[in-house]
């Protein structure tokens, strides 16, 4: 399936709920550009736009079962859901093991393996912190401790309205 294709199947999936919707698209946005103004090969710039587009997919079933959409929750239950929405996708069973992977970890901010899953936790930290207002505090530690490309060093400061004598 084309990314475009994953696009509308997770919306369909979504249905209707538009904060789910609009944070799994900038998300998706903000993993794209990162991941190809970092020069990411076309397979891995694939596994980084797919997972960000299913990277919560758990989200629902986690408000129902749990009242929360909790990160260890959300990475407990996504992973084997990923898998399952992915099928009849004709992507590879390595490609939906890799992204089920990244899925299954993208609030885990230790041993960070590949410029995938590196990528998908600062796209995701761009869009929550503009979303959830985080600190300035919180968000220059962030960027001085876990954002490791340069490219999402840039748009987070940008994004998040932090000065150059503040960040990186």
């Amino acid at each position: 399936m084309t990314i475009a294709q994953i696009l509308n199947k997770m919306i369909a999936a979504s249905m209707g709920n538009i904060h789910d919707i609009d944070h799994f698209l900038r998300v998706w946005s903000y993993a794209r550009t990162i991941g190809e103004l970092e020069g990411l090969d076309p397979e891995a710039q694939y596994i980084l736009e797919v997972a960000a587009i299913t990277h919560d997919i758990a989200c629902p079933l986690c408000r129902e079962k749990y009242g929360n959409t909790n990160g260890k929750h959300q990475e407990q239950e996504g992973a084997a859901m990923v898998r399952t929405f992915l099928a009849g996708t004709g992507m590879t069973e390595t490609q939906i093991a890799r992204v089920a992977y990244l899925v299954g970890h993208h609030h885990t901010l230790q041993n960070i393996h590949g410029m995938d899953y590196q990528i998908l936790i600062e796209a995701d930290y761009i869009a929550n912190a503009s979303e959830s207002g985080y600190s300035k505090q919180s968000i220059v530690h962030f960027l001085d401790t876990t954002m490791k490309t340069a490219s999402g060093k840039r748009i987070a400061a940008s994004v998040l309205g932090i000065s150059g004598a503040d960040c990186c």
